[in-house]
């Protein structure tokens, strides 16, 4: 095994859900492909650039973009979730945050004669532009012990606090046996751009608690109308000090080059690409 490739335990984990042709001619070891997509990811190199030792270039390009397409990381994420919550490893004290990645110049040329039109593939490609050039935002909850259970792509100027609801809706993690998939989290942890009235009352409808500080001017709205203002929502200091982890997780997540710096030229490429780092990150602690 060579650096940034799968280690043997990793494949034996992701190898059951890499779709395999029934018929047609023989093609390139399922393993030498991953390997090419998971060194291009770590490198963030371009896929011209790829070793010669994972094959065409194009080979890997074509079949990375198809598991993208199919969602083939996606659902591999959630299996190994699955796996976890089965053994009771899934801490559901769930916190969310989000990080603005920064879109190099190569991944801004969606817009040209010819390019992606797809239906899955948004007129935007979650890129927005802002001070610093185009960004996209990765929004994120994970668990408790730091791994990803869902990602969401927006466009950089995106509000954190519009995004928190979309992003608890994509948590689903399947049960193992019978049983509808797992989607609501014990508690949420959050900073100050999640602190909306209408976000915690979502919570609240569904159940969940949440350990969010109040903003200032919220707090001081609530004291000028007196006791009509209501009481202050309830903070759990200790509880808040672990909001860390979700910091931790993005950390390494830009471990990957690839995805610190954004450079596919559409959302469900670099969807794949999170996704994909994010197996990798449970398939350490599983």
């Amino acid at each position: 095994m060579r650096r940034h490739e799968l280690t043997d335990q990793e494949w034996e984990l992701l190898a059951p859900l890499i779709p395999r042709a029934a018929t047609g001619r023989p093609r390139m070891e399922d393993r030498q492909v991953v390997n090419g997509m998971v060194y291009k990811i770590r490198t963030g190199i371009s896929w011209r650039d790829l070793p010669e030792r994972y094959g065409s270039w194009q080979t890997v390009y074509t079949r990375f973009r198809r598991y993208a397409l199919d969602g083939v990381f996606t659902r591999a994420l959630q299996q190994i979730q699955a796996r976890a919550d089965a053994a009771g490893d899934v801490d559901w004290l769930v916190q969310i945050d989000s990080t603005i990645v920064r879109a190099h110049q190569h991944a801004a040329m969606t817009g040209r004669k010819g390019g992606s039109t797809g239906r899955t593939n948004r007129k935007d490609h979650a890129l927005g532009r802002s001070r610093g050039g185009l960004t996209t935002k990765i929004h994120l909850a994970c668990d408790g012990k730091g791994r990803p259970l869902a990602i969401l792509l927006t466009p950089g100027q995106r509000y954190d606090s519009i995004c928190a609801r979309p992003l608890l809706e994509r948590i689903r993690v399947p049960r193992t046996g019978q049983g509808r998939p797992r989607c609501r989290p014990d508690q949420v942890v959050a900073d100050k751009a999640y602190s909306s009235r209408s976000f915690r009352a979502y919570l609240r409808r569904r159940g969940i608690a949440c350990t969010i500080p109040e903003k200032n001017d919220q707090r001081r709205h609530r004291h000028n109308r007196g006791r009509h203002g209501g009481r202050p929502p309830a903070f759990d200091r200790q509880i808040y000090r672990r909001r860390n982890v979700v910091e931790r997780c993005f950390n390494q997540l830009k471990g990957f080059r690839g995805i610190a710096t954004r450079y596919d030229k559409t959302a469900a490429s670099y969807e794949a690409a999170v996704s994909l780092a994010s197996f990798l990150l449970w398939a350490r602690s599983v």
